[in-house]
């Protein structure tokens, strides 16, 4: 074991520096992976332009065990060298919401709202916060003891694993918050990472048809989606969504609208192409809601959920079908890159960087 190891720090906005930190002590109920793979998540992207605070970035992380305390061995029934994945979140783990199985909503997760403090969070908890290994982008990461950890197999592509956590929510959004049915029809909204995921969700409920929808810059994303399974993909800057899918359903529209793209007109267009008692699941809020009309959600007696991430069976879900070799990996799993050139990555995800860029993962030298 080094006495040292190197990780990319978010050191402003839009700057990443690669930097030297301890390896820390493992506590007895701790302990440290080593990282094969870090994903870049989309929210990444707008962390990296919006947050200054230096920390090390990496929420969708998969390594093996490099140490581990005693008392977590036994808890996680673990040894040292077990390859696994980890979600991002650090819930307490002992209140009602992670009793039930909502450790993601768990208070220890949020932000103050008080304070706006930073909760212990995989890939946002500053470097000031010991031992600062909190980031995947990194040769080395701590395992708190909060963590929660899946089990992976040997042979699977680390790239392709660190893909489990925006997989997991589309398969969170579409079969467990969308409800979707054998048989039913779904319409999805933006065919980046989560897009992309629930089409395979989709395609794993039986969905009776899959439409997805994109620019005409997505049409690389739109043939893929097809790939995976959609019967129809639509560009709106060249023909109307609602007209679409109105002709697409018989004009019964859908079951479920699962939005991921999060623009202005989204949230109209959701309702629109929505049959009455439709469930409309938003992955990506806009930041602004044209021509919003409550009577047609009223009409249409539309149920609305905002998505907040994944559970624990999503995930689990998501390892499986990631290892199962079902689907095309490497259509999502398009690039990687080093600690050094963190910052090409995280800028390929929002479009400024390496081209053709869905999911983009690092992989610490």
């Amino acid at each position: 074991m080094p006495a040292h190891c190197l990780a990319a720090v978010s050191t402003a906005f839009r700057v990443t520096a690669v930097r030297e930190f301890p390896i820390p002590d493992v506590p007895e109920d701790g302990g440290l992976i080593r990282i094969e793979a870090a994903g870049i998540c989309g929210s990444d992207w707008n962390s990296y332009r919006n947050n200054a605070t230096p920390r090390i970035m990496g929420h969708e992380n998969v390594g093996r065990i490099a140490k581990i305390g005693r008392i977590a061995a036994r808890k996680w029934r673990l040894k040292e060298g077990d390859r696994i994945a980890l979600e991002e979140y650090l819930p307490c783990g002992e209140c009602l919401l992670c009793r039930r199985g909502d450790f993601r909503l768990c208070e220890a997760t949020e932000i103050s709202r008080k304070t706006g403090e930073i909760p212990l969070r995989y890939g946002s908890t500053p470097i000031s916060v010991p031992p600062s290994l909190w980031g995947g982008y990194s040769q080395y990461m701590i395992l708190h003891p909060n963590s929660v950890i899946h089990r992976v197999d040997e042979h699977t592509p680390a790239r392709r694993l660190a893909m489990v956590i925006p997989i997991s929510n589309g398969i969170q959004w579409t079969i467990h918050e969308g409800q979707l049915k054998p048989g039913q029809t779904v319409l999805i909204q933006g065919p980046g990472q989560q897009g992309l995921a629930s089409v395979l969700a989709a395609r794993m409920a039986g969905a009776g048809m899959i439409i997805v929808s994109g620019l005409s810059r997505d049409a690389g994303r739109l043939a893929i989606a097809r790939e995976f399974g959609a019967d129809h993909t639509v560009d709106i800057e060249t023909d109307d969504l609602r007209e679409f899918v109105a002709k697409a359903t018989g004009g019964a529209g859908v079951d479920l609208v699962i939005d991921v793209a999060g623009g202005p007109r989204t949230l109209i267009d959701s309702v629109d192409c929505l049959k009455k008692a439709g469930i409309i699941v938003f992955g990506a809020w806009p930041s602004k809601v044209a021509e919003f009309e409550p009577f047609k959600w009223i009409i249409k007696r539309a149920t609305v959920k905002a998505a907040r991430g994944h559970s624990y069976e999503s995930v689990e879900a998501a390892i499986a079908l990631v290892q199962s070799g079902a689907f095309r990996a490497e259509l999502l799993a398009t690039h990687a890159f080093g600690l050094s050139e963190v910052d090409l990555g995280i800028r390929s995800i929002g479009g400024e960087g390496a081209e053709g860029a869905i999911h983009v993962s690092i992989v610490p030298e």
